[in-house]
This record gives C-alpha cells, sequence and structure tokens, in this order.
C-alpha cells in the first residue's frame, strides 16, 4: 500500500531538513567539546554531505518523478555550484597553501602566473555564494530554453544531457581553461 505525500507532508520534510541543517553547526559551535551534545567535526561534515545528497534526490525526484523527463545530466548543474563555492573556498587558502602562493595550488603548477579575470568575483564569499546559485541556474535556463524550445523530449532528451556532462568534463578538465578540473 503507497500513499502519496501531500502539501502538509512536504512542508514538514522541509522544515525538519531546515532545522537539522540549522541545528548541526549551532551544536557544534554552542555545546563545549566533552558536552553529550557535541558533534565532531567528522559529523558535522557528514550531516553536510547528508544535505547536499538529499538535494540532489529531490532534483532528480523533482524531474523524473513528478514531470517524467530523464535528465542524465542533473550534476552538472549541482557540480558549477560545487565548483562556485570552490572557487571560493580555493582563494581563501591563500599562501597557507603548499606551494605559499595567492594562487590556487593547480594554478601553480600549471604555471599561471596571474588569477584569471573570471575568478575575481570569487574572492569574497558573497560572490562565492552568489555564483554557486546563479551559475547553474542560469546556465540550466540557457539549456531548458534550447532543449524544450527545439521539443526534444524522451530518450533523446536524456541523450542530449548525458552529451552535456560529457562535454562539461571535457571543458573542466582541459588546462587551457584555467579551472583546474
Amino acid at each position: 500500500m503507497t500513499t502519496k505525500l501531500g502539501q502538509r507532508g512536504w512542508t514538514g520534510v522541509l522544515i525538519a531538513t531546515v532545522v537539522v541543517a540549522g541545528l548541526v553547526p549551532l551544536l557544534n559551535l554552542a555545546v563545549p567539546a566533552g558536552g553529550a551534545l557535541h558533534l565532531s567535526d567528522f559529523y558535522v561534515s557528514l550531516f553536510g554531505k547528508i544535505l547536499c545528497y538529499e538535494i540532489c534526490a529531490l532534483a532528480i525526484d523533482l524531474i523524473w518523478g513528478y514531470c517524467g523527463v530523464l535528465s542524465m545530466g542533473q550534476g552538472v548543474f549541482f557540480g558549477l555550484g560545487a565548483y562556485c563555492m570552490g572557487m571560493y573556498l580555493a582563494l581563501q587558502i591563500g599562501a597557507e597553501s603548499v606551494y605559499g602562493s595567492e594562487l590556487p595550488d593547480f594554478m601553480v603548477w600549471t604555471q599561471v602566473k596571474e588569477l584569471p579575470l573570471f575568478w575575481y568575483p570569487f574572492k569574497s564569499f558573497v560572490g562565492g555564494f552568489l555564483g554557486a546559485i546563479l551559475v547553474p541556474v542560469l546556465f540550466a535556463t540557457l539549456f531548458g530554453f534550447l532543449a524544450f524550445r527545439s521539443r526534444i523530449k524522451g530518450v533523446y532528451f536524456a541523450i542530449i544531457t548525458q552529451a552535456l556532462a560529457f562535454a562539461a568534463w571535457l571543458v573542466f578538465n582541459r588546462n587551457e581553461t584555467r579551472l583546474g578540473g
């Protein structure tokens, strides 16, 4: 016997997710290291990974389960957001990196002399955060507009999104793009 989760059920899931996502880091900061409710850095990181996978699963459920569209390239959009935040984090390491340079390590060993222009917005947290949201949204909007305007559906849409994932892999792993793989 299966039951559908109604609007109230989804609201409950959303509220529980927000409470857990907010409570876990606060417990780590507020409770002393010996306290019963203190969580180690491992568990905070584990909860973060679980929440990321939850977001990916909900997105796949939305596009495939409710819309009936099989997207093989769903990870590209999550990867773009993660990469934008990773750019911010790579720039925050600064001179504490392995090579002692203000450039990210992969730029040093690929002999890049100065930071490319498109990396500059990611020097601040606001730039990284906005980039993590806006870059995937803009890319997905453009891709969706082109794919659905062309009336691509069914297995062809799955093949196109799989090709998108492969193309993104090629772009990010080329040294000429200065993206670092």
